[in-house]
């Protein structure tokens, strides 16, 4: 019985020793052999800072500084522990959890703990996990083609921005010319116009308008003043004609009340509910005539009502004078005096003087050449013959330059108005062409250009929240009243060590400066993206007071599985 126990002690050592390569890294593998051969072969520590036995590997006791030569055991501090796992993917524990009597689920195959204390689970894991990750492949592939008709609509974009951009150049540059044309024009006209009406404005008949205009305005004033105080006074004496106290006999009192009925037409207090048919029978025999002050008042011919002047006076004080003008020098035509014709060129500006006289000298040259005119009188002759003859054609002439400015003017209005919209869209397109390929908008390959404004909800109960991409985020309410804005959409994941246009960083989008919560912060949102084959939201919390955080899928970050971002396991 006895040797059966020395053997048992004397192998003892051989099943608990630890395999010397137990817990290493497949690639490291290859430096865990030992340096010599014989009976005490060493090996070197990683760092080479030490050269120990072989022996001394996973033999539970720490004797190198970067503690490589404990990759089994939790002896060394700091140090990983490597899982093989076959059947699944390998992964690193910390050295610190090895033989601690738990069983760690990154190390499905138990290794991490001495045999028997864990189960290997790897078989089911990786099928599980192989089934999970053919879903997913799956799941990238249809949802990559469906980005790839995304990149293909960005750059069908790119061509269509650039035929508008082109096209809205070149119309630019007419409407332009027409604009610099129709200024010239303007300033040629307005120059003739300006001189001819601002001698016009001169006449008595013009200025007597502009005091009457200013008289109005003043009246107007002052009537609305008086109907202001009026009706105060009226507030003031119903409330004492429905307030007061017969029974205290007080006489000023009542002849104040008997004098305000009597102006307002209004019957006594105390005879209100009674002989109704008597006062309507009043009213009847009354007929059309106006009552104010409790007689009535007919209306002068001509003279306008209470009702007239708040309708029409407005518009009466808003004529344009000057047309006013130059519609009555139209209607009247030229002075009575004959001779005062060729004194026109008082009403005539300095740049027409010219092409006037030239008009006057043809016109007495051709008069004499047919005997109308004769003698050194020619000139007062024909002065006499063109006021009978001449006088409204003139006058005409000048109408029409100072009309002909003011169609110039609004045509020139109206061709300013269509440049700067032109000049507006133009701006507007070149902007949407440079956020078309630029990572920190649409993408790189322009991938979420197709999402632009695209709206997402997910009704949550008592509200029903909302997502525009590249837009705004809402909080709406169900059983009625306003909604909420979460803010806007300002950026991407652009959290620092995260490279713009990487996968992590279209993860994300940040909506920011909400309407602003009682007492609290702007409302925010935080929409995070997985790859997915329909565009949806899926979730929506509040993780603090007013921050939220949405959850939801796209295709548009679905990458192909062959360009998958990240190093992929093998399994």
């Amino acid at each position: 019985m006895i040797p059966w126990i020395f053997l048992a002690l004397a192998v003892s050592p051989v099943f608990s020793a630890v395999d010397k390569t137990h817990g290493v890294p497949p690639d490291l593998l290859p430096k865990y052999t030992p340096l010599t051969s014989g009976a005490s072969p060493t090996w070197k520590c990683l760092d080479g800072s030490k050269e120990i036995k072989w022996s001394a590997v996973n033999d539970d006791y720490c004797d190198c500084a970067d503690g490589s030569d404990e990759p089994g055991t939790g002896a060394c501090p700091d140090t990983r522990f490597y899982c093989k796992n076959e059947g699944h993917i390998g992964a690193f524990i910390p050295s610190s959890r090895v033989n601690d009597g738990l069983c760690e689920t990154s190390c499905c195959d138990g290794s991490d703990e001495k045999p028997g204390v864990c189960p290997n689970k790897c078989k089911e894991i990786g099928d599980a996990y192989k089934a999970k990750m053919v879903a997913e492949q799956k799941l990238r592939k249809t949802g990559s083609k469906i980005r790839s008709s995304y990149i293909t609509f960005a750059h069908k974009e790119k061509t269509r921005l650039e035929a508008e951009i082109a096209a809205a150049a070149l119309d630019i540059a007419i409407k332009q010319e027409e604009v610099d044309h129709l200024k010239d024009l303007v300033e040629r006209t307005e120059s003739l116009s300006t001189a001819a009406l601002e001698q016009k404005k001169q006449s008595p008949l013009y200025q007597t308008l502009l005091k009457h205009h200013h008289a109005l305005e003043s009246l107007q004033r002052e009537y609305k003043k008086h109907l202001e105080r009026e009706k105060t006074l009226g507030d003031i004496l119903d409330t004492l004609r429905t307030g007061y106290n017969p029974n205290y006999q007080d006489m000023a009192v009542l002849n104040a009340v008997r004098g305000w009925e009597y102006i307002a037409g209004l019957p006594h207090i105390n005879d209100v509910g009674k002989d109704q048919e008597e006062e309507e029978d009043n009213l009847e025999e009354l007929g059309s005539d106006d009552v104010e002050g409790g007689e009535a008042v007919e209306n002068e011919e001509g003279l306008w009502t209470a009702e007239e002047l708040d309708r029409d006076l407005p518009g009466l004080l808003a004529s344009n004078y000057e047309s006013l003008l130059l519609e009555h020098e139209k209607h009247v035509g030229a002075p009575t005096t004959e001779s005062l014709l060729f004194d026109l060129s008082a009403y005539i500006p300095d740049a027409l003087l010219p092409q006037y006289e030239s008009f006057r000298d043809n016109l007495v040259s051709w008069l004499r050449t047919l005997g109308v005119i004769k003698g050194s009188s020619d000139g007062d002759a024909a002065g006499r013959v063109l006021s009978r003859t001449c006088k409204h054609v003139v006058l005409m002439f000048i109408f029409a330059v100072v009309l002909d400015a003011s169609r110039s003017r609004q045509a020139l209005d109206e061709a300013e108005r269509n440049l700067a919209t032109a000049t507006k869209e133009k701006s507007k397109s070149e902007e949407s062409l440079s956020r078309l390929f630029n990572p920190e908008w649409f993408g790189r390959e322009g991938e979420f250009k197709k999402l632009d404004n695209t709206c997402l909800e997910k009704n949550m109960g008592d509200y029903t929240y909302e997502v525009c991409l590249f837009g705004e985020a809402k909080q709406k309410p169900n059983n009625g009243g306003s909604h909420f804005s979460l803010g806007r959409f300002a950026h991407w994941n652009n959290v620092d060590g995260i490279d713009v246009g990487s996968p992590e960083y279209y993860s994300k989008m940040f909506y920011t400066r909400g309407t602003r919560c009682w007492n609290g912060p702007d409302r925010t949102v935080v929409l995070v993206w997985t790859c997915g084959t329909e565009n949806a939201l899926i979730s929506v919390q509040e993780l603090e007071k007013c921050e939220y955080q949405f959850t939801g899928t796209s295709p548009a970050l679905c990458l192909p599985p062959d360009v998958e971002g990240g190093k992929r396991d093998e399994l």
